[in-house]
């Protein structure tokens, strides 16, 4: 209900969509903040410090994952349920929970509320968006059961029944939302070469990452010849992505003892899949990230800023933009004006739009590395890189130094985990004085310059 009073309210207030996707989530993250400060909330049965619960609860809106405190003993069972919820409705996006309400509720929903839906849902119409959403919603919990039942298989036979059974309902969600919150207190590290709670939380994690039109289009279409030009990059793509980063990381971490060397061959192509998974926003991580190559680091750098796929639970700049961008490149270097693959053209409009989404993200990222270098001047560059990354991709990896930021660097973070989530162009255009479409009569004398 707080979800559904908070949307009311801000569709009361004369905001752009972007404007109210922004002060949702920031209004999230303020009540779930607010609750996890409770002492009810801490198992000492002491506050936490509202900057530590700040931080928590943007981590969870946000899913990214990063955490100051240990998920599994620092919180009691009322903490544990908020960060749950926190991070369901971050995954899902809070006007999707309105909507679903407001649907059982018999309310029809306005044209703001839909404009609102479709910034959200990263849709290109208004037309068939309340079906969407619907689909988004039935979908979301057919697979997070899924998930929990095979994981259950696992984690009652380790935990007992009841708290298998909430351990497997957490970390499914956590998964399929691309949060990356566990209950175990060391991640996947136990369960590393567990093959059926690796390939859950890998699946989970690209279903999720994939986007809800994606899967919507495979269910309708069936074949690959069929699928909307979206739907193929994505699918290739994050094909290419996964594969480059299995193969990177086993050969590189197959002989580093603090990784991949004393696992057996079985465990260490378990856990090069799940650390090629993870960077793509999950969090989860089933061997010690601090102990990797600076080689994988760097690698997994790049992963995280590219992400998951538009209109999924993922972070990061996302696939298709990054595709539009190396076709672009590919246009150039053969010579010709229009960006083409699979016999379509992607709108010059739509090159500019990743190349922005690019350039604010790097900018971003750039001045978030410079000032917590400044601000935490005992951890190492690759460290506070890494941690930056992260934090805008919304993933959840660390590298040990999350717990040890300072105060300031705590606050900087969760600047970061908040704008990766609504996203660099959201932020842009929420914070612009107005947005204007320019469709001026005339154009100026074009002259060029010299590039490259």
């Amino acid at each position: 209900m707080i979800t559904i009073e908070l949307g009311r309210r801000l569709n009361q207030l004369k905001l752009n969509p972007a404007q109210v996707l922004v002060l949702g989530f920031a209004g999230l993250i303020l009540i779930g903040a607010t609750l996890l400060n409770l002492p009810m909330a801490s198992q000492d049965g002491k506050s936490i410090g509202f900057v530590n619960a700040l931080f928590t609860s943007a981590s969870a809106v946000c899913v990214t994952g990063l955490v100051v405190v240990n998920t599994a003993t620092h919180w009691t069972v009322f903490g544990k349920v908020v960060i749950l919820i926190l991070l369901q409705i971050g995954g899902l996006g809070f006007m999707t929970l309105a909507t679903l309400v407001a649907l059982l509720l018999g309310r029809r929903i306005t044209l703001k509320e839909r404009l609102i839906i479709q910034e959200e849902l990263n849709q290109f119409t208004l037309s068939g968006l309340v079906k969407l959403t619907r689909y988004v919603i039935i979908s979301t919990a057919m697979i997070e059961g899924l998930g929990a039942l095979l994981l259950s298989t696992r984690f009652i036979p380790k935990y007992g029944f009841v708290k298998g059974v909430s351990f497997s309902i957490f970390h499914s969600i956590s998964a399929f939302c691309n949060a990356g919150f566990d209950l175990t207190g060391e991640s996947i590290v136990p369960f590393v070469d567990d093959v059926v709670v690796n390939l859950t939380i890998i699946f989970l994690v690209i279903v999720g990452g994939l986007g809800y039109t994606v899967y919507m289009d495979i269910s309708q279409n069936r074949k690959f010849k069929k699928f909307s030009l979206h739907t193929k990059l994505v699918l290739i793509i994050s094909a290419l992505l996964l594969l480059v980063g299995f193969l990177v990381i086993f050969i590189v971490e197959y002989n580093n003892p603090a990784t991949l060397g004393k696992l057996s061959f079985k465990g260490k192509i378990l856990a090069s899949a799940f650390q090629a998974m993870t960077p793509r926003t999950a969090g989860f991580n089933s061997i010690d990230t601090g102990a990797v190559t600076n080689t994988t680091a760097f690698l997994t750098i790049i992963l995280m800023f590219i992400g998951g796929s538009p209109g999924s639970t993922a972070g990061g700049i996302k696939t298709t933009t990054v595709g539009a961008i190396v076709l672009a490149i590919i246009s150039v270097i053969r010579g010709t004006d229009d960006v083409e693959v699979y016999r379509k053209r992607i709108p010059h409009d739509l090159v500019y739009r990743a190349l922005a989404v690019v350039g604010i993200a790097l900018a971003l990222i750039i001045f978030v590395t410079m000032i917590l270098s400044l601000t935490e001047k005992d951890a190492s560059f690759l460290d506070i890189f890494f941690e930056t990354t992260s934090a805008f991709g919304t993933v959840g990896l660390s590298r040990g130094l999350t717990p040890n930021l300072s105060v300031l660097g705590r606050l900087i973070i969760t600047l970061t985990m908040f704008a990766g989530r609504v996203g660099p162009l959201t932020m842009a255009f929420a914070f612009a004085k107005k947005q204007k479409e320019y469709k001026g009569t005339y154009r100026y004398p074009e002259e060029r310059i010299l590039v490259g």
